[in-house]
């Protein structure tokens, strides 16, 4: 049994799903990064982290969520007590369509259930990757995800 299977209901977390999780949370697991420069590169503005998955890691999808008015829940998630869920629809929305589209290609499945399986299982793993409210380091994050390839 995987560290995470228990955070996802029905457990067993399938390989699609954990290629998303790693694009998400540490990029690295995408395959390298891409030598295209980002949007926000060439308009001269801070580029994101390369080593931090798409989002710039655990923490910057956190932050994605409280920006997009989700932040209760995202708390809920790191903080101790009961997680509160996210609709598929609203983590699309915070997340960005390009990002979602990203990961599914890379994933192997279509955005909507990318999007469905993660709304599931996300509350559950950033659960279990903040014990004690503490956001890891995204190599720790790197550590854990890729030992449940």
């Amino acid at each position: 049994m995987g560290l995470f299977d228990d955070a996802v209901p029905g457990g067993n977390i399938a390989k699609p799903l954990m290629i998303a999780l790693g694009a998400l949370l540490v990029g690295k697991m995408l395959g390298g990064g891409s030598s295209q420069p980002q949007p926000d590169q060439q308009a001269g503005t801070t580029p994101q982290p390369d080593d931090g998955g798409l989002l710039g890691g655990l923490g910057g999808l956190l932050d994605k969520l409280k920006e997009a008015g989700h932040g209760n829940a995202a708390d809920s998630w790191v903080g101790t007590g009961q997680n509160e869920p996210i609709a598929a629809d609203d983590l699309g929305k915070a997340i960005g369509p390009q990002t979602i589209k990203a990961i599914a290609e890379r994933a192997g499945m279509s955005e909507d259930e990318l999007l469905r399986q993660l709304s599931v299982a996300l509350p559950g793993i950033v659960d279990k990757l903040t014990p004690g409210g503490n956001v890891p380091r995204n190599d720790q994050i790197a550590s854990l995800l890729g030992s449940q390839r």
